[in-house]
């Protein structure tokens, strides 16, 4: 049973890995393949663009960690607290208005996972679901093998887009618009 402390230990002794800390589970994940991560990278630039001129938010990539609270009611043991770290984060001005030389003990307004190529989309999908229920407002999963970006909300059913299809969130980030294919990474010829 690691705790968060073992956590920050391990990542002080090995600062190349990558970790998160699921019921006292420690996960080290592997490097993206270079296709996932382009993605990834490239939708962090197009929301910092929008996000970071506005003073609407934090804009985060899959090195942010996130100390999540317990989904039980008791107070949780913060010993045992997990921490994640979504690929792509969101986080309102007004619920992170100065940024942490550490783990941050909330839930972004916004987390999105790109599917890698040794990733299982059941297990991103459940992560996701986590942070909706926790209080993320909307979880996308990004699939470069299908060119789909499904759109999450707790209690509502998925959308997903693709191609010309338009990624809007005006309860997070009034104005800003994403066409899906903007994500998919260019063909040099």
């Amino acid at each position: 049973m690691f705790t968060i402390t073992d956590l920050e230990q391990l990542q002080a002794e090995h600062p190349e890995w990558q970790m998160e800390l699921v019921d006292g589970s420690m996960l080290v994940m592997g490097p993206s393949d270079y296709e996932s991560e382009e993605i990834g990278a490239e939708l962090i630039r197009l929301l910092a663009n929008w996000v970071r001129p506005r003073k609407l938010g934090r804009v985060t990539g899959s090195s942010a960690g996130f100390i999540l609270p317990s989904l039980e009611d008791v107070e949780a043991d913060k010993l045992k607290r997990n921490l994640r770290a979504p690929d792509v984060s969101f986080v309102r001005a007004d619920r992170l208005k100065r940024t942490k030389r550490d783990f941050v003990e909330l839930v972004p307004d916004l987390m999105v996972e790109v599917k890698s190529k040794s990733d299982r989309i059941k297990t991103l999908q459940e992560k996701i679901q986590l942070f909706l229920q926790l209080g993320s407002t909307v979880g996308i999963l990004i699939d470069p093998d299908e060119l789909t970006l499904t759109v999450y909300r707790l209690n509502q059913e998925p959308i997903v887009l693709q191609d010309n299809g338009k990624l809007t969130l005006p309860d997070l980030l009034p104005g800003w618009e994403l066409t899906v294919s903007e994500l998919w990474p260019p063909v040099f010829e």
